[in-house]
């Protein structure tokens, strides 16, 4: 017989979704604020990038029951940008310039009734999970309170997007200039997977990856994926 699955642990990777204003429809709206600001940045993003994105799954079947995902998956950005560092970098083409960081700050987005907001982690490679937990916390304190720096909404070396908290297992993220990558997680599910002896149950995390083919080879990207879903399925 097939086994059951396994119960799952906990979300915490997100805090609830934000009240929605109500809408007004059949009106021309300005767009200021945080959305105008993501207009600017989706467009110099299109006008830009030759995006590229690979597609895998993690198969995180090791985990602790209720284990932090965000802070894992931001842990493990650490452990690929320092495994393949073509993807933790800045391409100026004007210049015709990149930039390979050492350190490893992580833009992570945050949605809010405003729009989108993407916090600086800032030097997550020395943090253990519980500082990445703690940091995430206080980017989505600051964005909710509306107290978060201007500083601290710039400058990020990587991209991580949480989408699967609400839906959709793959996607294509768009890379916002002058970063060349950015990480997608996707919708947690369960899946059959083959074993050694037949078949087991398994917790999957879907991963999409997609960078800027100006600055990075296929291979190096590759690589860097390679190095992400090693970590992430790796027991703690």
């Amino acid at each position: 017989a097939r086994p059951a699955p396994p119960p799952a642990a906990r979300p915490a990777t997100s805090a609830p979704a934000a009240p929605r204003a109500p809408a007004n429809y059949d009106v021309d709206e300005p767009i200021r604020g945080v959305r105008r600001n993501m207009v600017r940045s989706m467009s110099a993003a299109h006008a830009e990038v030759v995006p590229t994105t690979l597609m895998d799954d993690a198969d995180i079947h090791a985990w602790s029951p209720g284990e932090d995902i965000m802070a894992r998956m931001i842990r493990a950005l650490a452990v690929a940008s320092a495994a393949e560092p073509a993807m933790n970098a800045w391409l100026n083409a004007k210049e015709g310039t990149l930039r390979r960081h050492a350190r490893v700050d992580v833009g992570v987005a945050i949605d809010s009734a405003e729009g989108l907001f993407v916090a600086n982690l800032r030097n997550v490679e020395r943090m253990d999970a519980v500082q990445v937990r703690a940091a995430l916390n206080r980017a989505r304190d600051g964005v909710k309170n509306r107290t978060l720096p201007p500083e601290e909404l710039r400058d990020y070396t990587i991209m991580l997007s949480n989408f699967g908290v609400f839906a959709g297992k793959y996607a294509t993220p768009v890379v916002v200039p002058p970063c060349v990558a950015i990480v997608g997680a996707g919708r947690l599910h369960h899946a059959v997977v083959p074993v050694l002896g037949g078949l087991e149950t398994h917790r999957i995390m879907p991963i999409s990856l997609t960078f800027d083919h100006r600055a990075a080879t296929g291979g190096e990207a590759a690589r860097f994926l390679r190095a992400l879903l090693d970590d992430l399925q790796r027991a703690r």
